[in-house]
């Protein structure tokens, strides 16, 4: 199904560029998905869609390591994004996750494990209840989502199940950036006699306890994931708490 542009949407598109109003106007998938209605319909029914260049997929055109395929989902650009869910249309398990913008940016970098070619897409949703989608083509020899993870062949990487690194720039180019890393198989259960074993869900707070972000994470996302995201404020601690689906829980203060 195909949604009509709001008058709000017209009057956004009379002002951008000719090249990006033709995106924003555009009903049709820009990626040429055969799977894009389907995906339309899991996240988004019911909900006017446009597809929109200020949500940006970063990601590489082609991915030699399909198991941590880079990509950074930035929709900073639009105002009032309440919601993003980042989603590739070919892998086995779609959802890729969701994050939730409070008192941070609407950006986030992570890596996804990619089972074969496949448009990797965000569609962010603003206050009004429309979906602004944006997405990127990424190429791969496969297999990203029903290989072994690297922790299976460990002997003791259960004693480092989420430990948590991380660093926070206060200063120069890069301040208000978070970088965080957690040890976590992230195991999609696609491998024979492997149960799927992976986080699902991140809190990021500051230390006057105001929320910064919440993230949900799925099956896809990499082994021992690593998440930047950007702190519309640079100054004091950040906390990060979490989980897995087992149960298994994290939490870790990360300083300027």
């Amino acid at each position: 199904m195909k949604y009509p542009l709001t008058i709000a949407a017209i009057a956004l598109a009379a002002l951008m560029p000719p090249a990006e109003a033709a995106a924003l106007r555009d009903s049709g998938d820009p990626l040429a998905s055969a799977r894009w209605s389907e995906m339309q319909k899991a996240f988004l029914a019911g909900a006017p869609v446009l597809f929109d260049p200020r949500v940006k997929v970063i990601a590489p055109s082609t991915a030699e390591n399909p198991m941590q395929v880079p990509v950074t989902v930035d929709a900073s650009g639009l105002p009032g994004v309440v919601e993003v869910v980042v989603f590739a249309d070919f892998n086995p398990i779609v959802q890729v996750l969701r994050f939730f913008p409070e008192g941070a940016q609407a950006s986030l970098g992570f890596r996804v494990k990619l089972q074969q070619s496949t448009p990797v897409r965000a569609a962010a949703r603003t206050a009004d209840g429309v979906w602004h989608v944006g997405g990127t083509w990424v190429n791969t020899v496969g297999g990203g989502c029903t290989a072994p993870s690297a922790a299976g062949a460990s002997k003791d990487w259960q004693q480092h199940l989420n430990e948590v690194s991380g660093r926070q720039w206060s200063e120069g180019p890069n301040a208000g950036r978070l970088r965080l890393r957690i040890v976590h198989p992230m195991d999609t259960g696609l491998v024979a006699g492997t149960p799927a074993f992976f986080l699902e869900e991140i809190n990021f707070t500051d230390a006057a306890g105001q929320r910064l972000m919440r993230v949900q994470t799925y099956e896809p996302v990499s082994e021992n994931p690593v998440f930047t995201l950007n702190r519309n404020l640079a100054d004091g601690p950040v906390e990060a708490n979490g989980r897995d689906n087992n149960g298994n829980a994290f939490k870790a203060r990360i300083a300027p």
